[in-house]
């Protein structure tokens, strides 16, 4: 992170490891993300609810380059104490902090796996992009990490398209994790698996992000997902955040009326 025109002050050791500050955005005429603001703190699970169009995805794709922002920032704080602003990182800086200190975890692992090498490969690409170049070292790191999210070492040289979809999303959590980032992006991370399938990778995440003290932001339309994972939740709708705080305490009493009736809905489901 070189550029002079993405650094801001330092941070001190309490302060949160990314702050999202006024974030805009808008598709035509359409306002996707309207002054959008939240603090992550370090080993932190924030979850972003709400119904379809509210903005939850915008964030994420703002956040990891998807898509470029009209107004606001996004200062992250490094291992090391300098800030950024990613949203004015030049795009080798932007990609090599999204091989390194951040991760994205997709709805769909075909966004987030290669189809076309080995699920050891898959694992071991973010090591090497990150500079590891023992392959004895990237060969074990990789299994080591087929291994924490239950996909048999065996099949370390299969092609991912021979497993499940279940197994799929579970070797792009595994290619994701091996280069131990702080920050972890999330979108609909168990979206689309059958029932049985979503509870065993939710307390894989459940039991990872805790073990590993990652600081975590969630979108999902699941409040049930949302109440095992996160700590704290934030409420979208028309692409504001009309209510933010501790998850049991927006879940079990919400303060704003679209958040009262999303609550409601749930419930009734």
């Amino acid at each position: 992170m070189t550029a002079a025109a993405a650094q801001v002050p330092e941070a001190g050791p309490d302060a949160p490891v990314l702050s999202l500050l006024g974030l805009g955005k808008r598709f035509g005429t359409r306002a996707a993300c309207r002054n959008v603001s939240f603090d992550l703190w370090p080993g932190e699970v924030l979850a972003i609810v709400g119904e379809s169009g509210a903005g939850k995805t915008t964030v994420l794709n703002c956040l990891s380059g998807q898509s470029t922002p009209d107004a606001g920032q996004a200062i992250y704080r490094a291992s090391d104490g300098r800030t950024m602003d990613v949203f004015k990182l030049p795009e080798p800086d932007r990609r090599r902090l999204m091989r390194t200190d951040w991760g994205v975890i997709h709805q769909n692992p075909r966004d987030g796996l290669r189809f076309e090498v080995s699920a050891g490969a898959n694992a071991a690409e973010r090591l090497m992009a990150a500079g590891a170049r023992n392959y004895g070292a990237i060969r074990r790191a990789a299994e080591d990490w087929l291994g924490r999210l239950e996909i048999e070492t065996g099949r370390i040289d299969d092609m991912p398209a021979t497993f499940s979809g279940g197994m799929q999303q579970r070797l792009q959590v595994a290619r994701c994790l091996i280069s131990a980032p702080r920050l972890v992006l999330m979108d609909e991370p168990t979206g689309g698996l059958d029932v049985s399938v979503q509870a065993r990778l939710l307390d894989l995440l459940c039991v990872l992000s805790r073990d590993l003290q990652l600081s975590v932001l969630l979108v999902t339309h699941d409040l049930a997902v949302a109440r095992l994972l996160a700590d704290r939740l934030a409420v979208m709708r028309g692409g504001e955040i009309v209510e933010i705080g501790l998850t049991d305490q927006v879940l079990d009493d919400p303060q704003h009326p679209y958040a009262q009736l999303l609550v409601s809905s749930a419930l009734q489901v």
